[in-house]
C-alpha cells in the first residue's frame, strides 16, 4: 500500500511539473506573436517619413520581440542611432539576438544590392554581434560599393576569418580584397 501511494505521488508530481513547464512556455509564444503582429502592421511605415509617427501611434510591445522589431524598423528608416538606443536598453545578453532580428529584416536589402541602406544597418549588427559572418560580408561589400575601402577591407578580412566554406561568398570577398590591394587575405 505504501509503495502504491509513493508511486501515485510521484506520478502526480510529474504531471504537475509538466503542466507548470507547459504553461511557462506560453508567454514566450504570446510574446513572439505580439511582436510579430506589431511588425506585420508597422513594417510598411518603417521609412524616414513615417517611422516616428508609427511608433507614437502604435508603440511596439515592451517585449524582446517588440523591441527588436522596433530597432529593425528604425534601422530600415535610416535612423541607426534610434535603433542602437533601443538595442542598448535591452539586457546585455539579449543585444546580439536583437541585432540578429535587425539582420534578418535587412538581409533582403543587402541581397538586392542597396549598399547605401544596407551598409549602415550591417555595421549596426556587427557592433552587437562582431563575428556575424554574413553581416560582415554584406557590410564589407556595401562599403566597397560606396568607396569606403578601409571599412570594406576590415569587414571582408573579418568575414574570411569567421567563414570557412569555399564558396561564392568566399571567392567574392577574396576578389574584392584583391581589388582593394589587400595582399594578406585568407
Amino acid at each position: 500500500m505504501r509503495r502504491t501511494l509513493y508511486f501515485a505521488g510521484l506520478g502526480y508530481l510529474a504531471i504537475c511539473g509538466m503542466l507548470v513547464l507547459r504553461n511557462r512556455q506560453r508567454p514566450t509564444t504570446a510574446t513572439s506573436a505580439a511582436g510579430d503582429s506589431w511588425w506585420g502592421r508597422t513594417k510598411a511605415r518603417c521609412n524616414a517619413v513615417e517611422v516616428e509617427l508609427a511608433h507614437r501611434m502604435t508603440p511596439p510591445p515592451p517585449t524582446f520581440d517588440g523591441q527588436s522589431y522596433s530597432a529593425a524598423c528604425y534601422a530600415l528608416a535610416g535612423k541607426i542611432d534610434s535603433a542602437r538606443a533601443i538595442i542598448d536598453r535591452l539586457p546585455q545578453r539579449e543585444r546580439y539576438q536583437a541585432a540578429g532580428v535587425v539582420f534578418n529584416v535587412a538581409h533582403p536589402i543587402a541581397d538586392a544590392g542597396d549598399n547605401r541602406s544596407a551598409g549602415p544597418i550591417m555595421e549596426l549588427v556587427i557592433e552587437y554581434w562582431p563575428n556575424h559572418y554574413m553581416a560582415l560580408y554584406h557590410a564589407g561589400m556595401a562599403e566597397y560599393g560606396l568607396g569606403q575601402a578601409e571599412l570594406a577591407r576590415k569587414n571582408l578580412t573579418a568575414f574570411l576569418a569567421n567563414y570557412h566554406a569555399d564558396d561564392g561568398w568566399t571567392r567574392s570577398a577574396r576578389e574584392t580584397l584583391v581589388r582593394l590591394g589587400n595582399d594578406d587575405q585568407q
